[in-house]
């Protein structure tokens, strides 16, 4: 196995990390398919004698340390780590219920957190690694009915930003997925859990709201399989992009976010650049 990339993966039991785990092997890799249930990722992913399934609920801290010790027990090493993980609380954020955000950021902010919590000992003995984090076009910008998965997101591209300038020093590298419309299960009632109505204000815009998402389940129009298979040209490349924008819808919106951003910097560039502190009167004026 020493001559084997080793890839750890979150959420391999269902849609996008069952692709991915497949990717990897099919690349020659070994894989750590981790999921909530190892009999579904273990069936999802298939057999083969480089993979090692674990059971790894991301919101536990220590599911991520027991996971982590299993697969440098049985591999000695972990090189890539894919936090894919996730789910999606949907609705305006007054209906939203402060658990339900609680558990959008457990799973899609502090889950990653935790799991790289364990892994990062790991590459830093090494001194090599790599993390990779499934971010959104929601993690560029922030869309009606969606502001905690956004909030999340955005979280998340915070933390990996900043923890990429922490540990490159040790020859672990980071990667931030943006993708765009894919046509995982996200979408599916076993990933997507919507506010319960209450403020009749939101009636009218929520009910096109819900129509709009429900139509989008199973008619994405990105392919997971073909992602998995970008990730892994990425993961090889020396060095790996900082990010990684998936899909042509997820580029027309990273472009649209750098033109807002361009728009509104020059639109007060005047009054930003005048806040600076004005110059001390001179001492020894006379009396």
């Amino acid at each position: 196995m020493s001559n084997k990339k080793i890839w750890f993966i979150t959420g391999a039991g269902r849609g996008m990390g069952v692709d991915i785990a497949k990717a990897a092997l099919a690349a020659g890799y070994a894989v750590v398919a981790t999921g909530r249930d190892t009999d579904v990722a273990a069936n999802a992913v298939g057999a083969s004698d480089d993979l090692l399934v674990v059971k790894l609920d991301v919101t536990s801290r220590a599911d991520a340390v027991a996971a982590v010790r299993t697969a440098f027990d049985r591999f000695g090493r972990i090189d890539v780590l894919v936090n894919n993980a996730g789910n999606f609380n949907a609705g305006y954020f007054e209906e939203l219920t402060p658990e339900q955000i609680e558990r959008q950021l457990a799973t899609t902010l502090l889950g990653p957190m935790n799991v790289a919590r364990a892994v990062l000992p790991v590459m830093r003995r090494q001194r090599s690694g790599h993390i990779i984090s499934i971010s959104s076009s929601a993690g560029l910008l922030g869309f009606e009915f969606c502001s905690a998965y956004a909030a999340s997101k955005f979280g998340l591209e915070g933390w990996m930003e900043s923890l990429r300038a922490e540990i490159a020093p040790f020859g672990i590298h980071t990667t931030i997925v943006n993708p765009g419309f894919f046509r995982t299960e996200l979408l599916t009632e076993q990933s997507t859990n919507y506010a319960e109505p209450s403020i009749q204000d939101y009636h009218e815009r929520r009910a096109k709201q819900l129509e709009f998402w429900k139509a989008q389940n199973g008619k994405q129009g990105g392919d997971p399989a073909k992602l998995a298979r970008a990730l892994i040209t990425i993961a090889s490349q020396e060095p790996p992009p900082n990010r990684f924008i998936a899909g042509a819808d997820a580029i027309g919106l990273a472009e649209q976010k750098v033109a807002a951003l361009k728009e509104q910097i020059d639109a007060y560039r005047e009054l930003s650049t005048s806040l600076a502190l004005d110059e001390a009167a001179p001492s020894g004026s006379a009396r």
